[in-house]
């Protein structure tokens, strides 16, 4: 019997869903920093076996909105908890519930999906802290499993899948065995070059990022990939700081992002960068569909 299904990360920002996913699937799908809001769009990833196809979505970070991309990314997550077989809600090792935990846990307390609780970074904490955990979201009595684990060194990560292949109905392959995510090569090195540019920044700077893949060229031997992309960001002062003294920072996020995506593609890389300023563009209707947030 083959068994199929989907499984949406819910959680607030920055408790670890990407790194959880790209220590499942082994590859980098989902980007990581510890900038909050740093995953935007609904990303699906594809994890494949004999047996069984689990369909991943990977969400932004649930929050509070602060413009319209906010609103977006809040909808988006919100929006997937009636569209899957199963429900992870992510914690990390907090000793209390917070008040933004909660919130979600009120809507999940609406549904009635099948619920998960992962309580992450465990590798920080002793076996009876662990225990006292549990025994506290095990009280809320609304979740199937509880499953302590650390997605950065993969304690219990394939237990957890294996907790979710049980839970999964029979159903089909949705996607060939070699897939593993719905999103094409272009989104990806955008979000690799995002999640350099995030890990380079000031703090008033990242939320305001947007990358554009303008032109990707494979030579005709595919031994060079021509890769030319345009970092936006909101205002002009951004542009100094991204770009950096003597545009050394610009430098060091192009070299960084670089290494990944000729780790990505298998090929070496010509990756050109350039800056751009879009006023307040994360207000703006037009731009947020312009720029794929839709």
């Amino acid at each position: 019997m083959y068994k199929s299904g989907f499984v949406t990360i819910v959680g607030r920002a920055n408790v670890g869903k990407s790194t959880l996913l790209n220590n499942i699937i082994g590859e980098k799908v989902s980007i990581i920093s510890d900038k909050p809001q740093t995953t935007r769009n609904k990303i699906q990833c594809v994890y494949t076996e004999s047996d069984h196809q689990i369909v991943f979505l990977d969400t932004p970070g649930i929050h509070k909105p602060k413009n319209r991309l906010g609103e977006y990314m809040m909808n988006v997550s919100k929006n997937t908890l009636r569209e899957v077989d199963v429900v992870t809600f992510m914690v990390d090792n907090s000793k209390t519930i917070g008040q933004l935990d909660e919130f979600i846990i009120s809507q999940l307390k609406g549904i009635n999906t099948t619920k998960i609780l992962l309580i992450n970074k465990i590798d920080k904490l002793s076996m009876d802290e662990i225990a006292e955990l549990i025994l506290m979201y095990q009280k809320l009595n609304i979740f199937e499993e509880i499953i302590p684990v650390s997605a950065l060194n993969g304690t219990n990560v394939k237990e957890y899948v294996e907790v979710i292949k049980n839970l999964l109905p029979e159903g089909p392959q949705y996607f060939p065995e070699d897939m593993i995510t719905d999103r094409p090569e272009r989104f990806i090195i955008s979000e690799i070059i995002r999640e350099k540019t995030l890990n380079y920044l000031e703090e008033e700077v990242p939320h305001g990022i947007f990358v554009a893949i303008d032109m990707m060229n494979i030579r005709d031997d595919r031994d060079l990939i021509d890769v030319h992309a345009t970092i936006y960001c909101e205002r002009e002062s951004h542009k100094g700081i991204i770009i950096g003294k003597n545009g050394r920072k610009l430098k060091g996020i192009g070299k960084s992002a670089r290494m990944d995506i000729e780790r990505l593609l298998g090929s070496q890389v010509n990756l050109q960068l350039w800056v751009k300023v879009e006023k307040n563009w994360r207000d703006k209707a037009n731009k947020i569909k312009y720029f794929g947030y839709e």
